[in-house]
């Protein structure tokens, strides 16, 4: 094959990998989250790996690389170019595959059964586009205590974090014990460590003045009473999880205690708590159409002053 041709067709190549890729942003048009690759710094700071090994030379099925280090805006989900820019290192890439020209070994990230490509994306375009079984890459595997399973998405992976997060929560301070937490879940990582701190936060509020120190249990008792239980009546009363799509009423006490500590660094450490809920609620609580009344109110008002 001269020159000529090989290049045409590897531009003809690069061209139905980025047609796919835009029939594909169409159909999904809607959900684009599902045509996203996975970013390895994403996974990383999910799943908190606690050391690497380096596994040396791997032959790896490029079905299981699904994630990127750095180039992860570059590529969809299925590894097929979304920009126009990357057409002539991709080209290139083909070329020699077309020629079988042999090509330095890629390198790989694994994490569980997953892998995120170091350096090589755009050979595992080109691989991926050209249904290329396995490659060969240079592989440092990753260990985390939660695994990567094959097919998973970026919203399946937190789910599994946040349900692992729940069970050593549960498990470590045994708080299940004292209060309901039957109805206390998250939709986002690292929740469950912002309401310990919470109760232990509130442990020492309530240690100040006083000789014995009170146990995790009267802190944890007391939290759920005086604190978490006031602001929940509110948010039912309000109906304020209506207004926040798949979120829950633990999600709102999170937004509402920091609403309340912005507002004590305004008015003082001494604003009060259900002061602070209503205000939110009130900002938060009404429908689309009472907030643009008001906001339609203010702007008459001002007018008139």
């Amino acid at each position: 094959m001269d020159n000529n041709m090989l290049n045409e067709r590897a531009i003809d190549d690069f061209g139905k990998a980025r047609f796919k890729e835009k029939i594909l942003s169409i159909l999904n048009l809607l959900s684009p989250e599902k045509q996203q690759l996975l970013s390895l710094y994403d996974i990383k700071s999910l799943v908190k790996p606690n050391n690497e090994s380096y596994k040396g030379m791997k032959v790896v099925a490029v079905k299981d690389i699904v994630g990127s280090e750095g180039r992860y805006r570059d590529f969809n989900k299925a590894f097929l170019p979304k920009k126009e820019h990357l057409r002539n290192r991709w080209v290139s890439i083909d070329k020699a595959h077309i020629t079988d020209v042999i090509l330095p070994p890629i390198k790989l990230y694994k994490i569980g059964d997953l892998y995120f490509v170091r350096d090589g994306n755009h050979r595992v375009s080109v691989a991926k586009m050209q249904k290329v079984y396995a490659i060969d890459a240079e592989v440092i595997e990753l260990n985390a205590e939660i695994p990567l399973e094959k097919g998973m998405t970026r919203s399946e992976l937190e789910d599994k974090v946040i349900a692992y997060e729940r069970e050593n929560f549960l498990e470590d301070t045994k708080i299940g014990e004292y209060i309901d937490m039957s109805e206390i879940y998250f939709t986002a990582p690292g929740r469950y460590m912002e309401l310990l701190n919470h109760i232990l936060g509130h442990k020492y509020f309530i240690n100040q003045g006083i000789e014995d120190e009170i146990s995790l249990k009267e802190a944890t008792i007391s939290w759920y009473e005086n604190l978490y239980s006031p602001i929940i009546k509110t948010v039912r009363e309000d109906s304020l999880v209506a207004r926040f799509n798949n979120r829950t009423e633990a999600d709102l006490y999170i937004w509402i205690v920091k609403h309340w500590d912005d507002l004590k660094s305004k008015y003082g450490q001494d604003f009060p708590l259900d002061q602070a809920t209503k205000e939110y609620s009130d900002i938060y609580g009404k429908n689309l159409f009472q907030n643009f009344l008001a906001y339609l109110k203010k702007i008459f008002n001002s007018i008139r002053h």
